[in-house]
């Protein structure tokens, strides 16, 4: 269910290593296959998934930024009329972030999309039940109905899977008073502005604008990140206003609105030259209220198993969570399509991915929440942008921090393949001997 990014990935997967039949059926609600958002960025752990695809000499034509270039964003504090000032270059080596359009990416994938998937578009799930064969009965929107064998939810943060799985599971697997809380998205107290401007406009405005170039303009509860897009010809801006008092409080009104130029200066005014010139070239800037789904305890039960935003929806602090859903994609796609793995067995495969996947993304939503406190000087016992005095040396020990969130960002997805595919082969192999 969803023909997002990972719906995508895993379509392409199976189709790519299934040694055998293996029909998939991706329900899209909308009537195409397009992407909220507008910049993504790439780790080489997600290119890593690109290389076994065969489609990275593809993607690396349309990255704004060759995979193979050491880079990194340049952190000031912008808090400041007169002028804020950088207080250091994070260079990640040996290979930095990419970016490229979310849009591009999906157009990539739709092309890979193997004979073997079928794309049914103005399907939106409303519920499922387990039959008693185990398959599973979808039930849509438009009264229509299909069935399946196993049901992966990669249907986004507002996942009918989620809600459905988790108000159906049995008792005895989760604590039932916390149903509500796995299966409603949690609003964070952060509105986040997006927007593309010119490369060009601000570059004639002002040549030398730090936003040129990946920046991360930071303050008391806001920050601004900045990276170039369409090989540098645009900007892509992500512009954070946080309220931390409001987070886990219901948000009113729609999580994603127009906004006007002018609502996303107000919120800046108090920033230095750089950044309200940058804002000035901002168009048809959107307001997004950031949700995430709360850590959940399981990922799967039965023949039904979740991935990407259905299962771990995150802050883009780590400019992640794409890259994390990606990731949940192939490992699954690859158990899937593993030649052991049979329709009476499956459950052992969606465990093995579960016992990798879960505990990997949930620490990169962790991290990447605290690295938003961070951005925004509102870490327990780190400078908070008050002025005492020692904001330099303050500000130094607050750089160190930053560094220690990063590591992850590394090759690592085929070796969390092997370590599924490993623990798929002892789990098949204890059963056999159990029924020996």
């Amino acid at each position: 269910s969803g023909a997002g990014m990972a719906g995508l990935i895993l379509a392409i997967t199976i189709g790519k290593f299934a040694g055998r039949d293996i029909h998939i059926d991706l329900y899209e609600a909308h009537d195409t296959i397009k992407t909220a958002g507008a910049g993504i960025t790439l780790w080489p752990r997600t290119m890593e998934i690109m290389k076994e695809l065969g489609m990275h000499e593809e993607m690396s034509r349309i990255l704004t930024k060759p995979p193979s270039s050491s880079h990194g964003p340049k952190f000031r504090k912008s808090n400041a009329p007169e002028g804020g000032f950088e207080f250091f270059h994070h260079i990640f080596e040996p290979h930095g972030p990419s970016h490229m359009h979310r849009q591009h990416l999906v157009d990539l994938l739709k092309r890979h999309i193997s004979s073997s998937c079928t794309v049914h578009f103005d399907k939106r799930l409303t519920e499922y039940d387990t039959q008693s064969s185990g398959s599973l009965a979808l039930h849509f929107a438009d009264g229509s109905t299909a069935t399946t064998d196993v049901l992966v939810g990669a249907d986004g943060i507002r996942s009918t899977v989620r809600r459905t799985l988790f108000e159906t599971i049995g008792p005895g697997i989760v604590d039932h008073s916390k149903i509500r809380h796995y299966s409603d998205p949690s609003w964070t107290g952060t509105l986040v502005y997006r927007t593309i401007l010119s490369a060009e406009k601000l570059s004639k405005m002002d040549p030398n604008n730090v936003a040129l170039k990946d920046s991360m303009l930071v303050s008391p509860q806001k920050h601004i990140v900045s990276f170039p897009l369409a090989q540098g010809t645009q900007i892509n801006i992500v512009a954070f206003v946080s309220d931390e008092q409001k987070a886990g409080t219901p948000f009113d009104g729609h999580w994603v609105a127009d906004a006007s130029p002018e609502e996303l200066e107000e919120a800046y005014q108090d920033f230095e030259p750089d950044v309200k010139c940058l804002l000035k070239c901002a168009e048809k800037p959107s307001r997004w209220a950031l949700h995430v789904v709360n850590e959940l305890p399981l990922f799967t039960c039965g023949r039904v198993v979740l991935i990407g935003d259905a299962s771990h929806a995150m802050t883009p602090h780590f400019g992640a969570g794409a890259g994390q859903s990606m990731e949940d994609a192939f490992v699954l796609g690859r158990l899937l399509a593993h030649p052991l793995t049979t329709l009476s067995n499956v459950s052992a495969a969606l465990k093995a991915y579960q016992d990798v996947r879960l505990p990997f993304a949930q620490f990169i939503a962790r991290g990447s929440e605290r690295m938003g406190n961070i951005l925004q000087f509102c870490l327990p016992g780190y400078y908070d942008g008050t002025d005492r005095g020692n904001m330099r040396e303050e500000i130094e020990i607050l750089k160190e921090k930053i560094l220690d969130q990063w590591g992850w960002e590394g090759d690592g997805t085929v070796a969390q393949w092997v370590q599924a595919e490993s623990q798929l082969r002892e789990d098949l192999c204890q059963r056999q001997e159990d029924s020996a």
